[in-house]
């Protein structure tokens, strides 16, 4: 035991989870904690809002595998966090916030800056808690670690009242966690790993489907290796892009509201449908009354509360993707069955994909075109990110991503705004991989003052915007099912994002031809510059293919 404040408390709590970075914007309420972190070679990044800030710490947890960690005053700096928060919860991003608080005597006095952020996010986080002794802290940052980045991975918010941080106590830092009600599933059901691979073995028209959780658990080896055993087509939800290499034969792409034309149309026509680490969204399944009517459904997820909550499934394999695929495909080698003549199955898969490669644009410069550019000009292993909208579709289908974990985008909670501090957060986690965002004018100014931080901390990254002066996806809802009626969507009063960006010393370029953007992309790598290319694109482009609303998955529109 040693007797030390709070505040020195937790900088050591935090050092002895090796967090090398915070994100975060002080206050009145952090005050002792940040002068501590003086003394400490953690690495304090100041934001500009604390919404960015949140950003930051999920790009950099999604980037790293590890637990992203902000920190902001009372009051509106704990609000502030709460879109952010909510946007790595339903994502599964392990992202811990640790929010200011004012003193305990003052707690539920409505005292200045004082907000009661438990309540606030008891439904967006895995865990909250108020830390009421200053010697409790050790053991609240380690619960929230191991909590955040075990199991199913979330948001954790621990709140620090200002008398919390600058009493002493007796610390003691435990090693391990026995949190109560909180249990880790080892090890699948061995029987539900029998009936799955016996009804993959015995499936003529098999199809998986991989989510987020194929990713966050490292299993996307485990998944090529199962697919290519059962001459299975792939297909993957927005969180589960890099799952399986976009150039495999046997991926089918993005399903679901945008998905391919060769994924909306094979996974209805299983008769085995393998859901990986997928929640079954709305925005993957379609209507479910056509999302697959015969198939016998094997659903595999480390989360319990998921299985059989949205779609019924016949076996229920609770556990670890990685290594419950990995038992799967064993048992069926095992059964001798592991190799089939799927030729026709697998011709299909080309069949649907021409509709897919067939569907054009008529605009002179057509979206994508430049997401195809963007993808020759990065290299191979580097990070690409996008904000919501129009771009982040067109980036799931066009953008090809060869390995898990290089295709960052809010996928649950649909976040604007989230791409430009996200990619900052990921050059932070790896400072040598080129880091860019594709985002839309909407998107960009809803954080672009977040390129302030990628200049002051020499964190370069680039970003794309599809300027099109329109809330893109609102817009093209209303010119197809509204009559062409624009409500509100209208963004021509917008600045130059040229000069907007010149303004912060980074560099701005209006990209006008493919050729030039391939060029300035390169360029802002080599030099290391933080970058904005903005890139006019028609306000009349769709994105396509699209599931009217209503619509199952053979619903499309493909024109």
């Amino acid at each position: 035991m040693v007797v030390m404040t709070g505040a020195q408390a937790y900088v050591k709590a935090l050092e002895k989870e090796g967090v090398d970075t915070i994100f975060g914007i002080t206050g009145a309420a952090v005050i002792p904690i940040c002068d501590e972190l003086l003394n400490s070679q953690i690495r304090y990044i100041g934001g500009v809002h604390e919404q960015g800030s949140t950003h930051m710490a999920d790009g950099y947890a999604r980037a790293s595998g590890r637990v992203g960690v902000c920190q902001v005053t009372s009051g509106p700096g704990a609000t502030n966090i709460v879109t952010g928060i909510a946007t790595a919860q339903l994502d599964s991003s392990p992202v811990v916030a640790f929010t200011g608080q004012v003193p305990k005597y003052m707690v539920g006095t409505d005292a200045f800056q004082e907000v009661d952020i438990i309540g606030i996010t008891a439904s967006i986080t895995k865990h909250n808690t108020q830390v009421r002794e200053a010697k409790e802290i050790p053991q609240a940052v380690k619960s929230a670690f191991f909590i955040s980045n075990t199991g199913r991975k979330g948001a954790v918010v621990v709140d620090l009242p200002k008398d919390t941080q600058t009493d002493s106590s007796e610390m003691v830092f435990p090693d391990k966690i026995n949190f109560r009600g909180y249990h880790l599933v080892s090890e699948p059901d061995i029987q539900e790993i029998e009936w799955a691979a016996q009804l993959l073995a015995r499936a003529k028209k098999p199809v998986i489907m991989a989510g987020g959780g194929v990713i966050s658990s490292g299993a996307s080896s485990e998944l090529i290796e199962l697919a290519e055993l059962l001459v299975s087509p792939v297909a993957h939800s927005l969180m589960g892009k890099g799952s399986i290499p976009s150039t495999h034969p046997l991926n089918l792409g993005l399903c679901g509201m945008h998905g391919r034309c060769e994924a909306n149309y094979l996974v209805p026509e299983a008769d085995v449908l393998l859901v990986v680490g997928a929640r079954f969204s709305d925005r993957t399944t379609g209507s479910l009354s056509g999302f697959t009517t015969n198939a016998k459904i094997i659903h595999l997820d480390v989360d319990k509360s998921e299985i059989d909550k949205n779609v019924d499934s016949i076996t229920r394999v609770v556990g670890d993707a990685k290594s419950s695929l990995r038992m799967i495909r064993e048992r069926i080698i095992e059964l001798k069955q592991g190799s089939k003549n799927n030729s026709e199955w697998f011709k299909k898969i080309h069949d649907f994909r021409a509709m897919s490669e067939g569907l054009k644009s008529n605009s002179p410069i057509n979206v994508p075109d430049i997401i195809r550019a963007i993808r020759r000009a990065m290299p191979r292993e580097s990070i690409v990110v996008t904000d919501v909208g129009q771009h982040q579709m067109w980036s799931a289908l066009f953008y090809d991503v060869y390995d898990a974990g290089y295709f960052l985008t809010s996928g649950g909670l649909g976040t604007m705004g989230w791409g430009t501090p996200a990619a900052i957060g990921a050059k932070v986690a790896k400072p040598d991989t080129p880091v860019l965002n594709i985002s839309g004018d909407g998107s960009f100014s809803m954080t672009e003052n977040n390129l302030a931080i990628a200049v002051e901390e020499n964190l370069p990254i680039t970003v794309v915007i599809l300027n099109n002066n329109m809330l893109g996806m609102v817009a093209q809802w209303l010119r197809l099912f509204y009559n062409h009626r624009y409500s509100a969507v209208n963004r021509s009063k917008r600045p130059d994002f040229v000069k907007l960006a010149e303004s912060y010393d980074a560099v701005g370029i209006h990209g006008e031809e493919i050729n030039q953007i391939e060029t300035e992309i390169r360029r802002s790598i080599k030099n290391k510059q933080t970058t904005v290319i903005d890139i006019k694109i028609d306000p009349e482009e769709n994105v396509l293919p699209m599931i009217p609303p209503g619509g199952g998955l053979k619903d499309i529109l493909i024109g």
